[in-house]
């Protein structure tokens, strides 16, 4: 018999339609059951290519006995983090505020008002890893409830109090603008040196994740070593997939070895930008060759027919995580091969089992050739499951890094599938997907998308695009009175919590997203009142920027864009003899534009094409010539 999840569209609900759990979806009639029944709600949060909420599934909700104890004593709720991500911030804010960790499978109970008062993650259904059976637990908080209704609700109104206060940041009426200088960007800079790894690269032990934001901040703070060295190590080990292209979610060991096998779209997306920027960096095809590898694997996996890109692959294959993407040494006949790769008898993972990585040995010179065979033996191998829901805000960053890899990487298919998959958000309401609302991320990744496909384009429609968006994410999340940005618009009741997200984590926040398209928009079209708004973001962000600098590397490239104005390039003409000098090294602090495009008109010179490099909207004499250009721009 289906559940109520049955009538949904996200893979990770309907993963649960067939739970013996009478499971809602989030939403209006779970609500008026918990508050018509006066029973606590409890709530599982997670996504579907978690691998321990797929644990949590087949030991506990799919369990009969554990099921009726839910559906006697709970309204449940179950809830897909990546379509909510609003939801998910506030009660994974509760749940490391009261437990100090967090993760998913995400486990919170709630009033029938919503207000969390006991939170945790996975729990075993009997007890075991220092944790307390979910059975048990069950139990233990139903009679809590029906004995001590007085205390839960004031826990509830304790813990809820506690999260409005840390959205609070507004500053007091009077008080003074912290100064908005470099001390922050040094600072950053100096805390990721000291937790770098010299040997392997990345920053601190194991489990290693890859964190592109850190890459961003790195190439644009003087920190470039360490970002290569890191992506160079990350390239060669087994959380890159070496045969299909593509990285898998983390490292959990120190050296990259060995993968959390889901691949994620974001990772893709982010990935692809800083390897780009890393070839730009150093001329190394090395780091070209894993970008167009991530790309090919992204447009062969990820591509939906309508031209967006899928949420993720799944860790596990067969109900075994990384299934298929590992091999035994009877499985490749070839000993250079193995070597290469280092896949060996004992296995360097677990018992006989190898994940391929580069071993630092000599390529040998029918590597291509194997690695085409392998590739092939493995595309008979069950594929992991696919999460198809397509998501506003990672579609914005892979339209984004696909620009950049066709410009950058010399991706021929790059540009065409970034055009297909934004012709998607091109006209009407923008939406996180056909059936949620957009939110602050969805709307700074999806303008930031026009924003980087004009520059490949020149096409004036996805600029004005991109400030169409900008207008709207300003109106619907800018709190006017603290300075930065909400993550939803304040009209959704069920939201207990106007919240705002600072981290930037495996995703940038939407906050830091929003400031940097602001600035950058601001510079293209002289929109002054772009820039003051980015500015008070970064004003009401000053005391976190100067207080923990790592915790915000994606704010810190948006504060470093606004201390160093950026290059504006205005192109007269046809701007296709210029292009591969502008791209050939790394410039992050620059707009590209058409002149026709901009306020002040730039002739052509002669009759010819020309480039003119400007700051601040004053202009060097003309280039018209690539070495001119080279020359002007430094």
């Amino acid at each position: 018999m289906a559940n109520r999840l049955a009538r949904e569209t996200s893979p990770y609900l309907l993963q649960h339609a067939h739970n013996p759990v009478d499971w809602y979806p989030w939403g209006a009639e779970a609500f008026a059951k918990a508050r018509a029944e006066n029973k606590p709600i409890f709530l599982s949060i997670g996504y579907s290519t978690c691998h321990w909420c797929h644990v949590m599934e087949r030991e506990s909700f799919e369990n009969p006995a554990i099921a009726a104890v839910m559906n006697a004593h709970f309204v449940c709720i179950k809830l897909d983090r990546e379509e909510r991500p609003d939801i998910d911030h506030i009660y994974m804010t509760a749940v490391q505020a009261t437990t100090g960790s967090g993760g998913w499978p995400m486990s919170v109970w709630l009033t029938p008002d919503l207000k969390p008062f006991f939170c945790g993650t996975y729990y075993p259904p009997e007890s075991r890893y220092g944790r307390p059976g979910f059975k048990q637990l069950l139990e233990r908080v139903h009679e809590v409830w029906e004995t001590n209704r007085d205390g839960v609700l004031a826990q509830a109104k304790q813990i809820t109090e506690l999260l409005q206060q840390d959205e609070g940041r507004a500053r007091p009426p009077g008080a003074p603008h912290p100064p908005l200088d470099a001390a922050p960007l040094q600072a950053g800079l100096h805390a990721f040196q000291s937790s770098f790894d010299t040997e392997h690269g990345g920053f601190g032990g194991a489990p290693k994740f890859p964190r592109p934001v850190v890459f961003n901040f790195l190439f644009r703070a003087g920190g470039e070593p360490m970002a290569l060295h890191t992506l160079r190590k990350m390239g060669e080990g087994g959380m890159f997939d070496q045969l299909g292209g593509g990285f898998h979610r983390y490292s959990v060991d120190e050296r990259w070895l060995v993968s959390h096998f889901e691949k994620m779209l974001y990772d893709q997306a982010q990935l692809v930008v800083s390897y780009c920027d890393a070839f730009q960096v150093s001329r190394d095809q090395f780091y070209a060759d894993i970008a167009r590898r991530t790309c090919d694997y992204v447009l062969r996996e990820m591509a939906a027919p309508d031209g967006g890109f899928y949420s993720a692959e799944d860790a596990d294959s067969e109900g075994v995580e990384g299934k298929f993407y590992v091999w035994r040494k009877d499985e490749i006949a070839d000993e250079k091969i193995c070597e290469y790769y280092g896949v060996t008898e004992p296995g360097n993972w677990e018992h006989d089992i190898n994940v391929l990585h580069i071993t630092g040995t000599p390529p040998p010179p029918h590597l291509e050739e194997w690695r085409q065979k392998l590739f092939a033996i493995r595309a008979k191998r069950i594929r992991p499951h696919r999460d198809e829901k397509i998501l506003a805000a990672w579609n914005g960053m892979m339209i984004s890094a696909l620009c950049q890899a066709g410009l950058v990487a010399a991706v021929p298919a790059a540009i065409p599938a970034a055009q297909r998959a934004a012709a998607c958000y091109l006209t009407g309401e923008l939406r996180r997907t056909s059936t949620i609302p957009a939110m602050l991320d969805d709307y700074a990744a999806v303008a930031t998308a026009f924003v980087d496909l004009y520059e490949a384009t020149f096409q004036s429609r996805y600029l004005q695009r991109a400030a169409e968006l900008a207008d709207t994410m300003v109106k619907l999340f800018a709190d006017d009175q603290a300075g930065d940005f909400f993550m939803t618009d304040g009209r959704d009741p069920s939201v207990i919590v106007r919240a705002k997200e600072q981290y930037d984590g495996a995703e940038p926040s939407g906050n830091s997203v929003a400031t940097l398209l602001l600035l950058r928009l601001a510079a293209m079209l002289d929109r002054e009142d772009y820039r003051l708004i980015a500015e008070k973001s970064l004003r009401a962000n000053a005391e976190f920027m100067a207080r923990a600098p790592h915790a915000v590397p994606q704010l810190l490239c948006a504060l470093d864009w606004y201390l160093h104005p950026p290059q504006q390039i205005v192109f007269a003409g046809d701007p296709a003899a210029f292009l591969a000098v502008i791209h050939e090294h790394y410039r992050p602090r620059k707009v590209l534009l058409m002149a026709g495009d901009q306020k002040t008109p730039r002739p052509l010179v002669g009759g010819k094409p020309a480039v003119y490099v400007c700051q601040n909207f004053a202009c060097q004499s003309p280039a018209t010539t690539p070495e001119e250009l080279r020359e002007r721009l430094g």
